[in-house]
Order: C-alpha cells, then sequence, then structure tokens
C-alpha cells in the first residue's frame, strides 16, 4: 500500500505490513504511533465469511465494552408517566415524549444515543426518517427498546456500542482511546470481536471471521488474529 503523507510513511517504513501480529503486538504498535495532536480513536474492522446480500447471514448487534470508548454520550429517552421519571433519576439527559418529537421535527437534536419504552414506539416512527439515517433509532434487538429504561441508560454508561454488517461484509467499531492502557484495549477487543463470533448466523458455514485489523484515527491499519 501506498501512504501518501510522510508522517504514514516513516510509521510503515518500520513496520511489516503484510505481518499478522498477536492482538498484543498490534494495540502496542498502534499506541506507539498514535501521536496526532488529538486523542485517538481506536478502530476495529472485522471481515466476515458471509455473502452480505443475503439477509439472514448480515449480523446486527450491541455488546457492553468493559471499559468504554472514551466517548461521553447524551441520552434522549422517549417515555411518559412513571417510566419518565425512572429515566430522569437514572442518568438520562433528555426526556419526553410529544415535546421531544417536535424538537427533533425542527432539527434540535442534541443527543446521540437513543431509548424508547415500547409504548412510546408509535410516536416515535413519526421521527423515524430523521432518526434511522442518523443511527439514532431505538431498536428492540439492539435493547434500546424496553421497559427497563434503566438498565438501558447504564448499558450506555457502562459502555454499550452498536454494530452491524456493511455492505461489504464487514464490521467496524471504534472500542476505544489511544490514550486507553493497552490491557483495556486488548479487552475491548476481545469482548467485541467474542460478541461478533457468538452472534454467527446459522446459514454460514465454517469461520465466521475471515480477517482483522486494527488502526487508529490518524494512522495505518495492522492484521492481527487473538
Amino acid at each position: 500500500m501506498a501512504y501518501t503523507t510522510k508522517r504514514l510513511k516513516n510509521i510503515a517504513k518500520n513496520i511489516d505490513l503484510r505481518k499478522t501480529y498477536s492482538l498484543k503486538e498490534a494495540v502496542e504498535i498502534i499506541k506507539t504511533n498514535a501521536n496526532a495532536k488529538f486523542n485517538e480513536t481506536i478502530d476495529v474492522s472485522v471481515v466476515l465469511n458471509i455473502d452480505s446480500k443475503k439477509t439472514d447471514q448480515n449480523i446486527r448487534n450491541s455488546v457492553v465494552l468493559p471499559h468504554g470508548v472514551g466517548k461521553t454520550n447524551v441520552i434522549a429517552v422517549f417515555a411518559k408517566g412513571p417510566k419518565a421519571e425512572e429515566a430522569k433519576k437514572a442518568g438520562a439527559d433528555i426526556v419526553g415524549d410529544d415535546d421531544l418529537i417536535e424538537a427533533i421535527q425542527s432539527g434540535n437534536i442534541k443527543f446521540n444515543r437513543c431509548i424508547a419504552t415500547p409504548d412510546m414506539m408509535a410516536t416515535v416512527g413519526k421521527v423515524a426518517k430523521v432518526l434511522g439515517p442518523k443511527g439514532l433509532m431505538p431498536n428492540p434487538k439492539l435493547g434500546t427498546v424496553t421497559n427497563d429504561v434503566a438498565a438501558a441508560i447504564e448499558n450506555i454508561k457502562k459502555g454499550l456500542i452498536e454494530y452491524k454488517t456493511d455492505k461489504n461484509g464487514i464490521i467496524h467499531a471504534g472500542v476505544g482511546k489511544a490514550s486507553f492502557d493497552s490491557s483495556k484495549l486488548e479487552e475491548n477487543i476481545s469482548v467485541f470481536v467474542d460478541s461478533i463470533v457468538k452472534a454467527k448466523p446459522a446459514t454460514v458455514k465454517g469461520n465466521l471471521i475471515k480477517k482483522m485489523s486494527i488502526s487508529s484515527t490518524m494512522g495505518i491499519g495492522l492484521t492481527f488474529s487473538l
């Protein structure tokens, strides 16, 4: 691979890009070279042995990473009555029903995670075309449509991430920051990959994972194995 910047060329000189590294080695190399002027995100890409054109082979799931991702979440909850009070007590940043719908319709979206109680989904459907493309639409499969709003809020605060296969059969996710201790990144990655393996579709034969790679926001990618 040809790198266009001097910084990436210098990094690549000291790395064997054809090698499959152990997770520990890969994390150390990526962390060492994540020297941008901001705290770079550590990203993992997992290439799957699936036919992404077959809907029964695609994966959409969520998992709580043990050490979070180093990102502050602003949580909105669609709820009313006692469930709205429960959400507020659990630490939701925004709680509402019709008023929250009106705010979203006017373009006032000040949150990056969204939860709804089941009885609110008909109401939430009014803004599905706004929330859906932004990846904010509550989904029962991901645990964000639930009557246990306190647990859902707690999971997001702990480090819940959502992931799905793209059109090329690849899953991408940010699993932490370059400032994280190596051991914490390794544990986050192991839990993330294990979640994918456990979500293997029944119609997929053989090994689910073809290849895994890790990179930082401004860095190069390395192939690794667990």
